[in-house]
Order: C-alpha cells, then structure tokens, then sequence
C-alpha cells in the first residue's frame, strides 16, 4: 500500500465512523493535512502514517514534535478561512503490517 491509498483506506474507514469528508491532502506554505472531517460538530483534522516495521518506533513515532507543529500551523491557516471557529481535534490514523492491514484510530492525538 502506497501514501494514496492509505490515506483512502482511513478514509473510508473514518466515513465508516460516520466522520464527513471535507477535504484531501490540504496544502498551504505550512504544510499539509491528509484529510479534513467532521465528527458531528467537530472539525477533524487527520493525519495517516504508515510503517510497515516497528523499527524506529513505527507509525505513531513518526509523527515528530517538528510535524505536529507543521500540522498545527496548516490547521490555523484553514481556520482562519472559516467565519466561526469550531470545535477542533487533530487525530491520527496508524496503519502497520506488511501490506497495512493493522489500524489503530487514536483521536486526540496531539494538540496545543
């Protein structure tokens, strides 16, 4: 499974969940954010890793202080284009095995 098809497959998994898809691969000057959903009224902004060997910590680790500060930056930048600000999380979608096949969703991941 390549970068693409990850982030589809904790797509599909999270609209699953009965999370709403907003927007894929949102770019700015301060990043990117895989997927933007919606959790009733909160806004969801996910980020997918993907490793398929635990060996320097896995997918989870891969998300460094450096990338969260990146993702922070990019949320802040989608927020100010919005008219009211709503209630936000930043979740991760982690998926291992040797062809991705193990998820784990942690919501609240991370966060200021």
């Amino acid at each position: 499974m390549k970068g693409d098809e990850a982030e589809q497959y904790a797509s599909e998994f999270l609209q699953r969940q009965h999370l709403v898809l907003l927007e894929k691969n949102y770019c700015c000057r301060f990043g990117e954010i895989d997927l933007i959903m919606r959790d009733g009224m909160t806004l969801v902004f996910v980020e997918v890793r993907m490793r398929t060997s635990q060996i320097f910590g896995g997918a989870a680790a891969s998300i460094t202080l450096s990338k969260q500060t990146k993702l922070l930056r990019t949320a802040r930048h989608y927020l100010a284009r919005l008219k009211s600000m709503p209630p936000c999380r930043f979740d991760a979608v982690l998926l291992s095995g040797s062809n991705g096949q193990e998820l784990e969703w942690i919501k609240n991941a991370f966060g200021e």
